[in-house]
């Protein structure tokens, strides 16, 4: 299920299940020089690559909300009100679910460490809410109930500890920005007068986590879909004021547009998306950006569908991962070619500092990287 567009209709994606992640590496063109950054990153060539390793998670539920805090720690937030946590490299995994959020759609958490978290609950009216724990799940607190029945809110993003933003589909003509200042302890709605009006038809994709991200202590950028173009929106002052840039990832319909982004600092960045529609093609899923979200170019060679999540390999300059139900892309020359390293199907991805890189998807599938 995506929430995505004014109508606030929710459509099943209807993907096949994959049993266990296969690594599928597919050596690049042989005419693509290898940089510095290529040779970071294990290849076929070097006889080695990412492998996805399954973990048990014990739930049917769909993780479309992914945290990694490193190697050894993540949280999962999905459907049903389900929230997982584990500590061990995920040998074990811990439901501490929000008391009475069993009618919730859980689609993106943001976690600080091991013990606290804010996970955000999309739907309209009040089924969008956000809740926060300071003691590993073992309590939560609902710090945000929406009670406007024209907003719905799709992403969470936090710049540091206590400052942070969520975002709804356009109320008014205009996206809906929430403002935290104390760790999600708080929230208020932001003056819309330094936002830009949205195209008629566009809103954001609630599939990843991945449709608000951002990076250092201010830029934030927003994903659009469903528009005339698939746009991405930054504001570098916290929300308050925007600018808006055409991507090249296909739109013109309510299924297509940019799922998910990923910043490794304030000017590199990376869209996929597509039309997450089964059987539908996306022949331009990937595009990069060097000036902060301002100007996109599509990706010389693009994942070859859909891709909702996204995100850069800690400690390398070039390298990222793609995911999406058909398979995990990976990158090493930021963003421009890519290539199928495994079939398995997740909606997103995550990497901690500490280079530990976790994805989630449907039928409780997390696994996490190793090489």
């Amino acid at each position: 299920m995506i929430s995505m567009g004014k109508t606030r209709r929710r459509v099943s994606v209807g993907l096949c299940a994959a049993a266990v992640a296969a690594v599928l590496t597919v050596p690049a063109q042989a005419t693509q020089a290898r940089t510095a950054q290529d040779r970071a990153v294990p290849s076929a060539a070097d006889g080695g690559g990412p492998v996805w390793s399954l973990t048990p998670t014990g739930t049917d539920a769909r993780f479309r909300g992914l945290a990694a805090v490193s190697r050894d720690t993540a949280w999962v937030a999905g459907s049903r009100g389900v929230v997982l946590r584990t500590g061990d490299a995920g040998r074990s995994w811990h439901d501490v679910s929000p008391p009475g959020a069993e009618g919730l759609e859980f689609r993106d958490v943001e976690a600080f460490d091991g013990r606290r978290a804010v996970v955000l609950a999309i739907g309209e009216g009040e089924a969008s809410r956000v809740y926060r724990t300071t003691d590993a799940g073992a309590t939560w607190t609902e710090t945000f109930r929406n009670t406007d029945p024209r907003a719905f809110y799709d992403c969470v993003t936090f710049f540091d500890r206590r400052n942070g933003l969520a975002m709804s589909d356009p109320v008014d003509g205009k996206y809906r920005i929430l403002s935290t200042r104390d760790g999600g302890r708080s929230w208020r709605v932001l003056p819309s007068a330094g936002m830009p009006a949205a195209q008629p038809g566009e809103a954001a994709f609630a599939a990843s986590g991945q449709c608000l991200v951002s990076s250092g202590p201010k830029d934030v950028w927003l994903a659009t879909g469903g528009g005339a173009t698939a746009r991405v929106l930054h504001s570098a002052d916290r929300g308050r004021n925007w600018t808006a840039a055409e991507s090249t990832v296909p739109a013109g319909d309510p299924a297509r547009g940019v799922f998910g982004l990923a910043f490794r600092d304030r000017r590199h960045g990376i869209a996929v998306g597509g039309d997450y529609r089964t059987g539908e093609a996306s022949p331009r899923a990937a595009a990069v950006s060097g000036d902060g979200g301002h100007g996109w170019r599509q990706a010389s060679a693009p994942p070859p569908g859909y891709r909702s999540g996204v995100a850069w390999l800690p400690r390398t300059r070039a390298a990222a991962l793609a995911v999406g139900p058909t398979g995990t892309d990976l990158t090493s020359d930021g963003g421009r070619h890519w290539r199928t390293v495994d079939t398995g199907s997740y909606d997103t991805v995550d990497c901690a500092a500490d280079t530990g890189c976790w994805a989630s998807g449907e039928k409780g599938r997390v696994a996490r990287l190793s090489w």
